[in-house]
């Protein structure tokens, strides 16, 4: 194969975007051919805007089962990402997912189970994963130089929505429609990546609170408390309605401190390691010295999607590895349901072993008072 044919499930915003990137060619060894939208108007959209090589389809089974594709990128809403990859990969293409990987754990477990025997390359678009800045905080961390984790602290209140966006689509920021608010659909890139940087936690005790100073149905804010198994704690605080917003991240350890905020990733690091300094001090008020360094990612201009679709090509002709694996979204996913089930019930849950089951039932009960659609 020297091409990889691609076709988009689904030309809302991010699928007309993903098309716009392919069309012009900035995706090496990639091509699109065909496309799918539920609706009249995203297919005449498709028929004015992508040109004759694309075929725009009317019926999502003829697209898959057409032999005119070898991969999908699927942008369709949250619900039905496990259900349209599983179609897919039943039908032997490989799946580029829009995040989140699904809205419950139960469902996105299937799929991985599914994506697993098909044999085909899954990957998920996690913008974050792509930013330079964060590939040389996971590089930094990965390289051991500020020891063990000791707090993770994340404030991303900039995720800022008037009533005016939740009022653009009857199916945002409901319980029938997206399953969640900020948590499901704003913060799950923060999600995947506070997990991919400091592993899942062992213990999540949240809060959340619903339609502040907004007329909606879901969370838009929330504060969650975590523990891991290495003993190191967190704090996880987000909101859609909070202005001007903060979006800082520290991870202290061992050997310092590293802060990421406003673009700019700073390592306090540690004149000496604390634990030592700790076991030796015989001063009552002394404390190490910090010294501030700064952590300089490497340049890359492309677009993060461009990034990952990119990569996810790659993969697939090349055997590169994914920046962001499919199966690996079952974590974010499983993070977010356990911080409102924590909040449904009052109760600390652990994330891995938390009951699935209960939480599919407590959402479907929100999901049969949600409003229509």
């Amino acid at each position: 194969m020297d091409k990889l044919r691609l076709g988009i499930i689904g030309l809302g915003g991010q699928g007309r975007l993903y098309a716009d990137r392919l069309q012009r060619g900035l995706i090496e060894n990639a091509v699109l051919t065909a496309v799918w939208n539920r609706s009249e108007e995203g297919r005449e959209w498709a028929r004015k805007n992508l040109g004759t090589g694309v075929t725009v389809y009317e019926n999502l089974d003829l697209m898959l089962g057409s032999g005119g594709i070898d991969a999908v990128i699927i942008c369709v809403p949250h619900f039905l990402h496990p259900e349209f990859a599983i179609k897919a990969f039943e039908n032997g293409l490989h799946v580029l997912l829009e995040k989140p990987a699904g809205v419950t754990a139960s469902s996105v477990e299937e799929m991985n189970e599914v994506a697993a025997k098909s044999g085909k390359t899954f990957a998920l678009l996690w913008n974050l994963r792509a930013w330079p800045v964060y590939r040389k905080l996971k590089a930094f961390l990965v390289s051991g130089e500020l020891g063990g984790i000791r707090r993770v602290m994340w404030i991303t209140t900039n995720w800022y929505r008037t009533q005016y966006y939740y009022d653009s689509g009857s199916w945002r920021a409901t319980w029938r429609g997206e399953g969640g608010g900020v948590l499901v659909n704003q913060c799950s890139h923060n999600l995947d990546m506070l997990q991919y940087l400091a592993g899942m936690p062992e213990s999540v005790h949240a809060f959340c609170r619903y339609g502040v100073h907004r007329d909606i149905e879901v969370e838009n804010d929330v504060t969650a408390y975590f523990t891991f198994p290495n003993g190191a704690v967190g704090s996880f605080i987000a909101s859609t309605y909070e202005f001007p917003g903060t979006n800082r991240l520290e991870i202290s350890g061992e050997n310092g401190k590293v802060v990421l905020e406003d673009g700019r990733l700073v390592f306090f690091k540690s004149s000496v390691n604390e634990t030592a300094f700790n076991e030796t001090n015989s001063s009552l008020y002394e404390m190490p010295v910090a010294t501030p360094v700064e952590l300089k990612p490497e340049n890359d201009e492309r677009e993060d999607c461009v990034v990952l679709i990119q990569n996810f090509a790659n993969a697939v002709l090349k055997g590169e590895e994914l920046l962001c694996p499919g199966t690996e979204g079952v974590n974010e996913v499983r993070l977010c349901n356990a911080i409102q089930l924590s909040d449904w019930t009052g109760r600390a849950v652990d994330p891995i072993k938390m009951d699935t089951e209960e939480y599919d039932r407590l959402l479907r009960e929100r999901i049969e008072i949600s409003k229509k659609i």
